[in-house]
């Protein structure tokens, strides 16, 4: 089957994130990599069960933490948290981020992958005070060049610099003047171990996977390097085809 294909039979939940939880860890450099700092005002969107909100707080000893989730039962677990904790300066939200307010923040951390979201959440993201600082995870906000990236994380700062066209974005997200596949295996290895997993036995495939979609998005926008196409690639593609009936080859055009 076509790759395209074999996304649609996986569940929405995972295809959209909503029910990945991130490691402890990785909460932890996303906050180092965004000077998360005491006279901050963190908002989490879409907190999931709040282990960010208690490592700003602990952690980071953010002054005021917002965390917002449309789903009734993670917040109820985060609030759940904190009745042991000290709460003061933490305010945990069931709400749909689209229709949320935080025009206050200072820090966001912002991880969705579904299109229609982002795309609601821009002119929002547009209007925010100068310095507001957004990360996201693997990709950049749409049509922005970031001010700083250590792979898969990303910061945009308000107000956004635009990007020229997604080449100029890829470049600068990843820091190169081009794209080989031994730099697409690197990056993808990073948003696989920051991501976290329940069966780490996947995690080459997921690598795999990951790093052919990033290194066939470069040649397709002319910032591979070389024009053959690496006995590397052709390899995985082949193991993607022998071994779990996935094409991926159309992809490229």
């Amino acid at each position: 089957m076509k790759i395209e294909e074999y996304l649609t039979t996986l569940p929405e939940s995972i295809m959209s994130g909503q029910d990945v939880q991130l490691p402890d860890k990785t909460f932890q450099e996303i906050f180092k990599f965004a000077k998360l700092g005491k006279n901050d005002i963190f908002y989490h969107l879409g907190c999931g069960n709040g282990r960010g909100l208690v490592i700003a707080r602990e952690e980071f000893d953010v002054k005021k933490i917002i965390g917002i989730d449309n789903d009734k039962k993670k917040t109820d677990n985060a609030e759940e948290m904190w009745i042991e904790k000290d709460k003061f300066g933490v305010n945990i939200i069931c709400d749909d981020i689209v229709n949320a307010s935080f025009d206050d923040a200072d820090v966001i951390l912002f991880w969705f992958m579904d299109e229609n979201i982002i795309e609601k959440m821009m002119p929002k993201f547009s209007k925010l005070k100068q310095d507001t600082r957004i990360i996201t995870i693997w990709g950049a906000l749409p049509e922005c060049l970031p001010v700083e990236v250590d792979f898969p994380y990303i910061m945009n700062k308000v107000p956004f610099k635009k990007a020229e066209d997604l080449k100029d974005q890829l470049l600068a997200i990843f820091g190169v003047k081009c794209v080989d596949f031994v730099t697409a295996w690197e990056y993808a290895e990073r948003y696989t171990n920051a991501i976290g997993r329940d069966n780490p036995e996947n995690d080459r495939f997921l690598t795999i996977l990951q790093s052919l979609t990033i290194w066939i998005n470069a040649k397709n926008l002319g910032v591979a390097c070389g024009d053959d196409i690496p006995e590397s690639v052709a390899t995985y593609m082949s193991i993607l085809h022998k071994y779990f009936n996935i094409e991926i080859e159309h992809l490229l055009k």
